[in-house]
């Protein structure tokens, strides 16, 4: 009975489930290639003075674009809306096609990019659309099924794969390529179903269909340890993008570090826990000029202990209650300055 119940419900979200081809022009392809590296490629023989790139036939179009990656998505409104991770579709000079599971292609087109969380909403001009129904992540239990669907590896079509939900609100540091800087992502899904590079933005969904998290992100050199996003940031995000045409998250305008114990006595601190607002190089800021903090006073080395009455710590740092506030919020702090405590309320503004 259980395995007719997940092939029923594989069934039933297949056809929402698509292909995302990244492409570039041949010339911004080259460009991004150091010349150092040219000796070690498959160049055209032809002009040895202005070395080309010779790509396989199979990986140029028509027009002459060239397949770099793929990816997964999943669509969430019958008129096109898809899901899918916002690294799967960050180069700004890619083109993005989307493959139907009916093999139907469609041009992508970026409606919005979550500036904190690893999500991404696509358009497509289409209608009448399959699409997989919403959870709620905040009701998962350990050890419940889970289903991950996605073009795996960018190669393998409509890959699905089993397990349970392994652990709740995870933290990872991850890169979506080694030239860009590590991200912390919070309140992670962590699931034994097998999760690939190309699985990326595709669904990972409960047994019954519905989709719970997006597949984001796996652990090299371990087996059995994938990362989804829960399904509530995105849903989050798709309101925004009806309401005000765009992801509204809300600012605070401080760089910060969290303290533990290694801090504390590494740059002799009076407290273990808090956050110490610092820049983070010469060039930036640890508090945004006009920002809410700024307005609100607070000064780099200034240690924010509270936030909304709750302590701020490795396990509660600021961005936890940011996550759960809105722009326009007033937010309550408690301040250390130097050997003297008190309150500051803010109100938070937009992130741009």
């Amino acid at each position: 009975m259980e395995d007719k119940k997940i092939i029923s419900t594989i069934k039933k979200v297949m056809p929402a489930v698509v292909s995302i081809i990244i492409s570039k022009h041949l010339e911004d392809i080259e460009k991004e290639i150091p010349p150092e590296l040219y000796p070690f490629l498959p160049v055209d023989p032809s002009d040895p003075a202005h070395p080309k790139l010779k790509i396989p036939d199979a990986l140029v179009d028509k027009r002459g674009m060239v397949k770099i990656g793929g990816g997964s998505g999943f669509i969430v409104e019958s008129d096109g809306l898809i899901l899918t991770n916002k690294h799967v579709i960050s180069d700004p000079k890619a083109e993005y096609t989307i493959i139907a599971d009916d093999g139907r292609r469609f041009s992508g087109e970026i409606l919005t990019r979550d500036p904190i969380n690893d999500v991404a909403i696509l358009k497509i001009n289409a209608s009448n659309l399959p699409r997989v129904l919403l959870g709620n992540a905040a009701k998962l239990e350990l050890g419940q099924g889970a289903i991950a669907i996605g073009n795996a590896l960018g190669l393998f079509k409509n890959t699905v794969s089993l397990g349970i939900i392994s652990g709740l609100s995870r933290s990872i540091s991850a890169q979506a390529d080694p030239k860009s800087p590590p991200q912390e992502m919070r309140g992670l899904i962590q699931t034994d179903a097998a999760i690939n590079p190309g699985n990326s933005g595709g669904p990972l969904v409960d047994l019954s269909g519905f989709a719970i998290g997006i597949n984001a992100a796996i652990v090299f050199g371990a087996q059995n340890i994938g990362f989804a996003i829960p399904i509530n940031a995105a849903k989050r995000d798709l309101d925004d993008l009806k309401k005000f045409g765009r992801i509204r998250r809300p600012l605070l305008g401080v760089r910060y570090i969290t303290i533990d114990d290694n801090l504390k006595e590494k740059m002799n601190l009076p407290v273990s826990y808090g956050a110490l607002v610092m820049r983070e190089s010469p060039h930036d800021h640890g508090v945004l000029p006009n920002g809410p903090a700024h307005k609100a006073g607070i000064r780099e080395k200034d240690i924010i202990l509270e936030c909304n009455h709750k302590k701020v710590d490795r396990d509660h740092p600021i961005q936890d209650v940011l996550e759960n506030l809105n722009v326009g919020d007033i937010l309550e702090l408690l301040v250390l300055r130097g050997e003297k405590k008190f309150p500051v309320k803010l109100t938070l503004a937009e992130r741009k």
